[in-house]
């Protein structure tokens, strides 16, 4: 019918090795959308006249010859399907968490599988399927719908509004009006024309026509996963960020790099400073996130009179031992707070390498 939408069918997390995947399908166009998460330091870099600028969130779009039956050259993205691409990653962008909440690089790919009418719309629900299913917590699920009209060409004041277009209805309609939202509002819009204008009419009609499909798309996707995972694939790096004082980044680097390459030669793990202050720890395995977190936390912390510690004896002298309590840090335990009667010797009480209990 002219306001109804063609059967929907979707799922989320057909394939396995990767770190989000969804399907989505709207009649006979079909999209497959897999969703890579990866550390900051990945962020797409853009050169442009005004310098340049990183992006964090990355949609790319492909439709192979084959989805409408052709056969043809599979390469270089067109400049139809870069448009589509940028249409869908604006129309998610606003739901993206912000980087402080959410440290990753996210990469979308739409591969278009069939299509048969608005295929950036279906990439739109295919990205926020496979968000989900990757477990970034999106602030909303995003849907999109496209409205198309026919009008008399005697008579413009006569018109007839198409829910959910197909093919032929977009080569031989007047207007193909795509839109893209939340349960709350419209995150994206995109209109192409073959007429010289549109009314008011038409467009109040047609943003009513996309909000109740909006609606409907919503409700179905809800239903197949309700929220964002609550856990990152076992195959998704591990990111975790860390905020020191802008004064303290030397030490995190350490002379020549020195420091930062040991904790990275030693953990594992990978580890971006930031002009602010913000560090970027990240590996595949967390116990190596979680060691260079403890080192860099130890590097920065101040220490306190009063604090305890459980330290690793590294030196010895006549007059006691030096005890590192944090990574590079050493203090003195005195041959008079070894014990609580006299001490001859720091080595009666204590051995290089021991594991002791400082204040």
């Amino acid at each position: 019918k002219i306001d109804e939408v063609r059967p929907l069918s979707m799922d989320v997390g057909l394939l396995p090795r990767t770190h989000g995947s969804a399907v989505f399908k709207r009649g006979q166009t079909q999209v497959l959308t897999v969703a890579t998460l990866g550390s900051p330091d990945m962020a797409q870099l853009i050169e442009s006249p005004t310098g340049e600028e990183s992006r964090r969130y990355i949609h790319h779009y492909s439709m192979p010859p084959y989805s409408v039956g052709e056969t043809g050259r599979v390469g270089t993205p067109s400049r139809r399907e870069i448009g589509h691409g940028a249409l869908a990653e604006r129309a998610l962008i606003s739901v993206i968490p912000d980087e402080s909440e959410f440290p990753y690089t996210i990469r979308l790919v739409s591969e278009i599988m069939s299509s048969n009418g608005s295929t950036s719309m279906a990439s739109t629900c295919g990205s926020t399927l496979a968000l989900m299913d990757a477990g970034v917590p999106i602030k909303e699920p995003v849907a999109g719908i496209s409205v198309g009209l026919m009008t008399n060409p005697k008579d413009k004041k006569q018109f007839v509004l198409l829910t959910d277009i197909v093919g032929v209805e977009d080569f031989g309609g007047d207007m193909d009006f795509k839109v893209a939202g939340t349960k709350n509002g419209i995150t994206a819009i995109q209109l192409d024309m073959k007429v010289d204008g549109i009314s008011d009419e038409i467009v109040e009609g047609a943003l009513e026509r996309a909000k109740v499909a909006r609606a409907m798309i919503l409700e179905k996707m809800h239903t197949l996963i309700a929220s964002s995972r609550p856990a990152l694939s076992q195959y998704a790096p591990k990111v975790h960020m860390v905020k020191i004082p802008v004064e303290r980044i030397g030490e995190i680097i350490g002379p020549g790099g020195k420091i930062i390459r040991q904790i990275q030669t030693i953990t594992g793990a990978v580890v971006d400073v930031k002009d602010d202050g913000s560090v970027f720890i990240t590996s595949i395995k967390q116990e190596a996130v979680d060691k260079a977190v403890a080192w860099i936390e130890g590097i920065t912390h101040e220490v306190k009179a009063g604090e305890e510690y459980e330290g690793e004896v590294k030196r010895m002298m006549a007059f006691g031992a030096f005890v590192e309590i944090l990574p590079g840090k050493e203090g003195l335990v005195h041959v008079s707070q070894m014990s609580t009667g006299f001490v001859q010797n720091p080595t009666d009480v204590v051995s290089i390498g021991q594991k002791v209990k400082v204040r």
